[in-house]
């Protein structure tokens, strides 16, 4: 095969299926990689994965730093326990990963390529020849503008184009990693999605093995509390990035009539005190309220004939209910019925790897509150398997972030399919 014959082949055969919108040729998805037969196709992946459950944060890292250790590597994302001695694991990872950028943030619960897991770290290591990552930190979120978010974007797509990988247009994902506890998701993502414009974003909000007390983000050997991270990833191949969740609308209506948005507190439901509304709409009583009860019945507001979901963290003693994202007065929210969590799942990663070909690998944001209904209804362990399958490796998050929208007890990642050659 000549150069030519490489060139009409290209032109010939487009990628029919729309990826985040765009539909994008073959031809210019390829044109910065060599054609297969000018280089010796070998076995090394693109991506390796790694995990490990040793507490001592030196161990573990040398642990993780063993599994992804190869030639190429460019770029380390991990999700960890917030169990860990932080600050020595910061240290850990920076020695063990000299001149490599690494991000991360602390979970709720780990995916590893084994499945769900607690306790530990999971990590996946991109090659620098598939993929060009940059990574900015945003330290003070409630002070985060639209010209700042302007200069780190323009300064993120111009590191990714000195890279040469693949033209941004249609080659480019976001990922936001926020602390889960900072009450500005809403504020930062919706002024990122600003100027990411039709780059496609999805994260998850850094959690605490569910205390409720301190979470954090990772950048360049430090964790750090009340920040933000953005990774862009610039990549030739093919990927989806997706949002699911598993609950359908319910008949009981519920309208916000006082409420604080900044502490993201409900006072008023129906113009009564809201743990009293709740209950009687979710067909229990106030005394009964519980994060079991949060789980298996949270809220949904409509936005765009869409319903995104609003998680309740906890009922407080004035009856007002805290949620895990801003609610502001007037809003109309309904009462969801769940439906089957893993056929939610299944559909989404299907449909995505119909798209995207066989699945690399599949970064997932997965809500906390949805491996505690999964476990709560005894399905955990298939849907840890059905996530092993589907080389699923990410994070249980205090929030789900989707091109800019900040929500709960949902699912969103990014599946990256296999490439079509590999080099040497």
């Amino acid at each position: 095969m000549t150069y030519g014959d490489f060139d009409a082949v290209c032109k010939s055969t487009e990628v029919a299926l729309a990826r985040c919108g765009n539909a994008v040729k073959l031809s210019e998805r390829l044109s910065s990689v060599e054609p297969a037969f000018m280089k010796p196709v070998t076995t090394q992946p693109a991506v390796q994965v790694a995990s490990s459950c040793i507490r001592d944060p030196r161990s573990a890292a040398r642990d993780v730093a063993s599994q992804l250790r190869q030639q190429h590597l460019g770029y380390v994302l991990f999700f960890c326990s917030a169990e860990y001695d932080l600050a020595r694991l910061g240290k850990a990872l920076e020695s063990e990963f000299p001149a490599i950028g690494v991000s991360g943030c602390t979970s709720a619960g780990e995916i590893t390529s084994a499945g769900y897991d607690r306790g530990c770290i999971t990590a996946i290591g991109f090659d620098r020849r598939y993929f060009a990552i940059e990574c900015a930190l945003i330290r003070e979120m409630d002070r985060f503008s639209l010209p700042d978010a302007q200069s780190v974007i323009d300064d993120l797509l111009s590191r990714c184009r000195d890279a040469g990988l693949a033209p941004i247009k249609g080659n480019t994902f976001a990922i936001t990693l926020l602390d889960g506890l900072s009450s500005r998701e809403e504020l930062v993502l919706a002024t990122l999605n600003s100027a990411l414009g039709s780059i496609p974003q999805f994260g998850g909000s850094a959690g605490d093995d569910e205390h409720l007390a301190d979470t954090h983000v990772f950048y360049e050997g430090r964790f750090y509390a009340g920040a933000a991270t953005v990774l862009l990833v610039n990549t030739p191949l093919d990927f989806r990035v997706f949002s699911t969740h598993h609950l359908a609308e319910g008949s009981e209506k519920l309208i916000v009539t006082d409420a604080c948005p900044d502490s993201r507190t409900v006072y008023e439901l129906n113009a009564e005190p809201a743990a009293d509304a709740y209950a009687r709409a979710v067909g229990t009583t106030v005394d009964a309220l519980s994060r079991e009860v949060f789980a298996l019945r949270p809220l949904g507001v409509k936005i765009g004939g869409h319903y995104f979901v609003r998680s309740i963290q906890r009922v407080n003693a004035d009856k007002s209910l805290t949620f895990y994202c801003a609610v502001e007065t007037g809003v109309v929210m309904t009462a969801m019925q769940p439906g089957s969590l893993l056929d939610a799942v299944r559909d989404q990663l299907e449909t995505s790897e119909r798209i995207v070909g066989k699945p690399l690998v599949t970064i997932g944001c997965d809500c906390f509150l949805r491996r505690l209904e999964a476990e709560l209804l005894g399905e955990s362990e298939a849907v840890s398997n059905f996530l092993r399958d589907h080389k699923v490796v990410g994070f249980n998050t205090y929030g789900e972030q989707f091109n800019g929208m900040h929500i709960n007890q949902t699912f969103t990642g990014v599946v990256i399919g296999q490439p079509d050659v590999y080099f040497e």
